[in-house]
């Protein structure tokens, strides 16, 4: 099975915190120091203790400069750096990825091209390794899938190269652009430019944990302690579900009708919905003597059946009803959210195998907004579609019918 990590991003994210979690779910310290010193730069020393923030014991980790260089790099410098490294040639192209993806935003973010971008908030030797650290981290740990969740950014203003700013600061709002965030906690920068690149570099996909069989889990602390908040970054691995989808046992329920009132099945419909079923079928047959019917199916969770059957003996003509349990699978489910005419539809996304996904939009949710707005139905479900196609770090989707 494909090893997955889940970045949980509950107080943001940085560089440090990215090492911290990752020693903390096992990466072997000596072997980050160990590959961390094929990059050839002298004057610093990692450093690893445990610490208390708020309720979690987490681990930190430190870049201590002794001396080397504490000027801005630029592009071509990071990636000269790189290239005379003894890293894995995987391990560069990430990282080169991750400063390419930075200096984009920065240039976006100060009106300059990304080559003539200087890296203040990367170029000294700490943060410069919180960026390696962090892909060669991942490699060590050979992580083919990395996801995360929503990032909490802070709120407040920051002290800068450029003076204060707002939270989130400019380099990481450009980089925000698509992926889901918000702010919630202490009046502080959670996230900064370096660890939203890594995610927006290595994450093929933002939203809640997805189905995975959890071996490690990991916390990795910043440098801040706001009072009553744990400031931890926390990380899930594991491997990823069966993408064949897992058995469940369920029960069919069945019965044909030949004297009831078509008007009746949209109740029926509804309350057999109400009563627990998870999926309800109407099919028309010729029954006995060649009179037209219709065969009612429900499927409902064991738990559900007496209720789910109640209703049918309740709410139609049905003097008997078939029962049986049957097995199904169920490919692991999760849902993203998109923006459409400002308004949140649920993409519900189904795994296929690692890094592809099957997705369609929740009827209902664009239904609501097409009401809102006075529009087809049928031009938010592809407007939601078009949306998701567009986010960023998404695994190939395929459109499924619900």
């Amino acid at each position: 099975m494909a090893r997955h990590l889940h970045f949980d991003c509950f107080s943001g994210i940085s560089g440090d915190m990215t090492l911290g979690a990752l020693v903390d779910a096992g990466l072997p310290f000596k072997d980050l120091v160990r590959g961390l010193a094929s990059l050839k730069i002298d004057g610093y020393r990692l450093a690893r203790k445990r610490v208390e923030r708020g309720a979690i014991t987490a681990t930190k980790v430190d870049v201590l400069i002794e001396k080397g260089f504490r000027a801005p790099l630029t592009l071509a410098q990071i990636k000269r750096i790189l290239l005379k490294s003894g890293l894995p040639s995987a391990v560069k192209e990430r990282s080169q990825a991750v400063f390419d993806v930075l200096a984009d935003a920065e240039g976006k973010a100060h009106g300059v091209e990304p080559s003539h971008v200087h890296f203040h908030e990367v170029g000294v030797i700490d943060s410069f390794v919180d960026v390696v650290g962090g892909i060669l981290g991942l490699h060590l740990l050979d992580i083919q899938r990395v996801t995360a969740s929503a990032i909490n950014v802070g709120s407040g203003m920051l002290q800068s190269a450029h003076g204060a700013l707002p939270v989130p600061g400019p380099a990481v709002a450009a980089l925000a652009v698509g992926v889901p965030i918000y702010a919630k906690g202490p009046e502080r920068e959670l996230t900064t430019p370096t660890g939203m690149a890594l995610l927006r570099t290595v994450a093929t996909e933002f939203g809640g944990l997805p189905a995975m069989q959890v071996r490690q889990v990991g916390y990795g602390a910043g440098t801040a302690d706001p009072a009553q908040w744990a400031n931890v970054l926390r990380v899930f691995i594991g491997e990823e579900a069966d993408v064949n989808g897992d058995v469940e046992t369920i029960v069919e329920l069945e019965t044909n009708l030949d004297d009831v009132n078509p008007q009746v099945y949209d109740t029926v419909f509804d309350r057999v919905f109400a009563a627990g079923a998870l999926d309800a079928t109407l099919a028309p047959v010729i029954m006995k003597k060649g009179r037209p019917g219709n065969v009612l199916s429900i499927l409902a969770p064991r738990a559900q059946a007496e209720a789910v059957l109640a209703v049918l003996f309740a709410e139609t003509t049905a003097l008997g009803v078939r029962t049986r349990e049957v097995q199904r699978r169920v490919l692991p489910r999760r849902f993203a959210t998109v923006r459409v005419n400002g308004n949140d539809v649920r993409i519900k996304l189904a795994d296929i195998r690692p890094g592809q996904s099957k997705a369609a939009p929740e009827y209902e949710d664009c239904k609501r907004v097409a009401e809102q707005n006075g529009r087809p139905v049928k031009d938010i479900l592809e407007e939601a579609m078009l949306a998701y196609r567009q986010s960023p770090g998404k695994p190939p989707t395929r459109k499924v019918r619900k």
